[in-house]
């Protein structure tokens, strides 16, 4: 029979001998992988690089936790899976987040309360976020050595459920719920924009705007790079491809159907169907053609897709400005977005950027950027670091299980941190790798 009191609890017997539990080992972390992010950040230097975006209006003789100690504390808890204000009142005296956010690990003195963070997350305001969402495409740029030939802009939306009544919410009539609609941006697993907008507009809002200051810049430095813009339906916009036409900017985005394009591609789906019949397999057929749909200045490449499966006939179109064989670019080029909707389920359920219960509209925007940077950190762990073991294409969620939720014994010394790992650590020697690896780099 098991029997507890206030200090210890006394389980079922193993064999001849008792079994005890009590809360007497000491200073303890279940985040010791923490001290990986504060090397990863360290080469980076985007945490000192968000403060510097943000104005800090308090009288520095009165403060106490310094503002770039709270954005520390705010993204290393969110890669360490800890999602809400609330869990800062547990986690703001844990010696492994005190070390990585930069302060000496004394319980004396815990980091930032949640009020303190809260009210962090209410005086930032439109113009620093401006200056923080151009640290994404900064730290892209700074990833490569030297300028790729071509790169792929992915470009979607998806939706942000609210449970309050939050500024700017909206019913919307797709995913049926009160929601946000968050736009975007990725190349590859680089994440190069994070904006919340409502619901109640155009899936494609704002983001001709956005490709166009991401272009600017990434041109800038890399000129001759080839660009193209990757995007489904929701972005098929004429005056985003006039844009992009205009500007040299390659793109292959989805196209609803409609009853023009329907008759376009009759002939093949009825190839693809007579095919089925006659062998009992899939078929999968491909051409092209020139379309323009009303509003259009011109008329633009189509590749049309008619396949026949054992459920039934499958049309899907895709208009493009590139050139080449249209099953190719379908397989090879378009069909490979799906792999920017892993990368924002990483953001939204790995990383919490659904977290936007703020009533202000603008402090749930900072939400989303800092689930975004903290996203920056662990990517670039992942890319750089992970490149040769078998964490090399795992998720978040399977990165921070692995190497940050690691338990220790933490030790305080005049002179010396000392972080008691397990012996028994079964990721032990990618734990050594990784940490070799960061601390190479400096040299």
């Amino acid at each position: 029979m098991t029997h507890c009191n206030s200090e210890s609890v006394e389980f079922s017997r193993a064999g001849r001998r008792t079994v005890t539990a009590a809360f007497d080992g000491g200073r303890l972390t279940t985040d010791a992988g923490a001290l990986l992010l504060r090397e990863v950040d360290q080469q980076l230097g985007l945490i000192d690089s968000i403060s510097e975006c943000l104005p800090d209006p308090r009288d520095q003789r009165y403060v106490t936790h310094q503002q770039r100690d709270q954005i520390a504390q705010r993204i290393f808890s969110l890669a360490l899976g800890y999602e809400d204000l609330n869990d800062q009142d547990a986690m703001r005296s844990d010696a492994a987040l005190q070390v990585a956010v930069g302060v000496s690990p004394e319980e004396a003195k815990p980091l930032a309360s949640a009020p303190t963070l809260c009210r962090l997350e209410n005086r930032v305001d439109r113009t620093s976020m401006g200056r923080m969402s151009k640290l994404f495409v900064e730290q892209f740029l700074a990833s490569h050595k030297s300028p790729p030939d071509e790169i792929i802009l992915d470009i979607d939306a998806t939706d942000d459920p609210v449970h309050g009544q939050q500024e700017f919410r909206f019913f919307h009539g797709y995913y049926r719920c009160y929601c946000y609609l968050p736009l975007y941006v990725f190349c590859g697993g680089h994440l190069l924009c994070a904006l919340l907008r409502p619901s109640g507009i155009d899936p494609a809002k704002y983001s001709k705007a956005v490709l166009k200051l991401l272009v600017g810049r990434i041109r800038e430095v890399w000129p001759d790079v080839k660009i193209i813009i990757r995007g489904d339906g929701g972005f098929c916009r004429w005056k985003l491809m006039r844009w992009c036409d205009r500007n040299f900017v390659d793109y292959i985005i989805g196209i609803g159907r409609n009853s023009v394009l329907e008759r376009m591609v009759e002939p093949l789906m009825q190839e693809a169907h007579d095919r089925w019949e006659q062998s009992g397999e899939k078929q999968r057929l491909f051409a092209d053609a020139e379309y323009a749909a009303g509003p259009w200045d011109y008329g633009r490449r189509i590749i049309m897709k008619a396949e026949r499966l054992a459920a039934g006939p499958n049309r899907r179109f895709v208009v493009t400005s590139l050139y080449g064989d249209p099953q190719a670019l379908y397989d090879d080029i378009y069909c490979h977005r799906g792999e920017m909707e892993n990368r924002i389920k990483e953001k939204q359920l790995m990383l919490f950027a659904d977290r936007t219960s703020c009533q202000s509209f603008v402090a749930n925007q900072f939400r989303l950027l800092l689930s975004s940077f903290a996203y920056v950190l662990l990517h670039h762990l992942r890319e750089k670091h992970l490149a040769k073991t078998d964490l090399a294409r795992a998720q978040v969620s399977t990165i921070r299980l692995r190497l940050l939720k690691l338990a220790a014994r933490v030790t305080v010394s005049v002179r010396r941190i000392v972080f008691h790992l397990p012996t028994s650590y079964p990721y032990r020697a990618d734990f050594l790798r990784v940490a070799n690896s960061l601390l190479s780099s400096y040299g």
